[in-house]
């Protein structure tokens, strides 16, 4: 359960004025954000579960180590479908990604290269998670997986995991704590159309009407802002579709109104290096 105050208590407790802009990219001059992905290579795999949710906490490690100054931090979406911590290439859910951090610990990105594929014939074993390769390199049409062996890792935890949703708790979470993960309904326009345009120009926020808006993709949330022209307020997403789709790979959503329901389906975590105590509870609200 969750045993810290709620960002959004602080908030409401202090008096504090949330800021009318929060951007993990650039926060004083400060760039905490791991980088982007494309989960569709080598080969389309619906890993977006795993992506949005692994993206969302390595970038709060980030901001726990003071920024990119050192290696930054970036964290093993392969792992998480190789061991189907909460599903596979066919779709999953990121909820159990934040249960499997609690209770296992996350590799870092370099354990395991992403292949965009979920294991066959094999459950999921130490090698699986991380491992090392060597000499010599695998002939045309074979792995060379005789050469790997597993090693040991860092583990990446997080010591609680929660739900958000509303436009007031995701701005304080956001200022506060950092980037969440959250779930959208990914039209087919908002595929296939959005382009990041520059801002004063109003129609680089991306606003759809869906009727019945349907959870079908996790992204993660990295900040907010208005725009200087209309005044409109949007979300700062991220993707996981390459940096040559919409923004470099971000996004911006209008925060109210049709949005693909960007606001009610979001998780945070909070980052440590301490193995936790063992959750059973997929997340509190």
């Amino acid at each position: 359960m969750k045993t810290t105050a709620y960002s959004w208590d602080e908030v409401a407790q202090s008096n504090e004025d949330l800021p009318a802009v929060v951007d993990w990219r650039n926060m004083d001059g400060i760039n905490y954000l791991s980088w982007n992905k494309n989960q569709h290579i080598p080969q389309y795999c619906g890993s977006c579960w795993a992506q949005g949710s692994t993206s969302a906490i390595a970038d709060r490690f980030n901001i726990l180590n003071g920024g990119l100054a050192t290696s930054p931090v970036g964290l093993d979406a392969q792992t998480i479908v190789n061991c189907q911590a909460g599903g596979s290439c066919d779709g999953g859910n990121p909820t159990l990604v934040y249960k499997y951090a609690h209770n296992t610990g996350i590799p870092h990105s370099s354990c395991e290269q992403y292949t965009a594929y979920n294991l066959q014939g094999r459950m999921c074993t130490d090698i699986d998670i991380c491992r090392d390769c060597t000499w010599p390199p695998p002939a045309e049409g074979e792995t060379g997986m005789e050469n790997c062996t597993a090693v040991e890792y860092e583990k990446y935890y997080i010591s609680e995991h929660y739900a958000v949703a509303g436009i007031e708790k995701m701005k304080a979470e956001l200022y506060k704590n950092g980037p969440i993960s959250c779930g959208i309904h990914a039209t087919d326009l908002f595929e296939t159309t959005y382009v990041g345009i520059t801002e004063g120009q109003g129609n680089y926020i991306y606003s759809e009407k869906v009727l019945f808006p349907m959870i079908n993709h996790e992204i993660s949330v990295i900040g907010y802002g208005t725009d200087a022209t209309t005044g409109e307020q949007y979300w700062i997403g991220r993707n996981s579709w390459g940096t040559y789709w919409g923004d470099y790979g971000f996004f911006y959503m209008a925060m109210e109104g049709n949005n693909l329901g960007i606001n009610t389906n979001c998780l945070a975590g909070t980052p440590t290096y301490t193995k936790p105590k063992r959750e059973e509870e997929t997340f509190t609200q």
